[in-house]
C-alpha cells in the first residue's frame, strides 16, 4: 500500500519574529511534519519562494522508512535561514511518496496561536 504523495505545496508561510515566553518551548515557529510510511528513506527537498526575490534552496532532509519527522522552519540554515517577519510559500519533494502536514504556532501574544492544516498535493 502506498501512503502519500511525491510533491506538497504549502501556499502560507510566515515565522513571527517575537515570542512571549521562554525558549525553545515557547518560541514561535512554523514546521512541516512529515510522515514516511514506505520501506524506503524518504529524500527531501524543501524550497521556498518569496513575494520580491528568487527562491531559496533546496534545503535537503532524510527521513527513514516507516517514520515521521517535524522539521521546524525556524531552524533550516543551509542554504541561508528563512527571514522571519516575511511571507513565504514552500515546496516539498520526495523520492517517495510521504504525507506533509503544516504547522504555525504564534507566541507573539500571552494567548497561543496554533494553526495545523495539510499541504497540497501536487502529484
Amino acid at each position: 500500500m502506498t501512503i502519500g504523495r511525491r510533491i506538497w505545496a504549502i501556499p502560507e508561510g510566515y515565522i513571527p519574529g517575537q515570542s512571549h515566553g521562554p525558549g525553545p518551548e515557547m518560541t514561535s515557529h512554523e514546521a512541516c511534519c512529515i510522515l514516511n510510511a514506505s520501506v524506503k528513506n524518504a529524500h527531501v527537498a524543501i524550497t521556498i519562494f518569496f513575494e520580491d526575490r528568487d527562491p531559496v534552496g533546496p534545503y535537503r532532509f532524510e527521513i527513514g522508512p516507516r517514520r515521521t519527522s517535524h522539521l521546524r522552519f525556524n531552524n533550516f540554515d543551509d542554504p541561508e535561514k528563512i527571514p522571519r517577519d516575511t511571507p513565504y510559500s514552500s515546496v516539498i519533494e520526495s523520492d517517495v511518496p510521504i504525507v506533509v502536514q503544516h504547522t504555525r504556532l504564534d507566541l507573539r501574544q500571552a494567548d497561543n496561536t496554533l494553526l495545523t492544516t495539510i499541504a497540497f498535493p501536487c502529484d
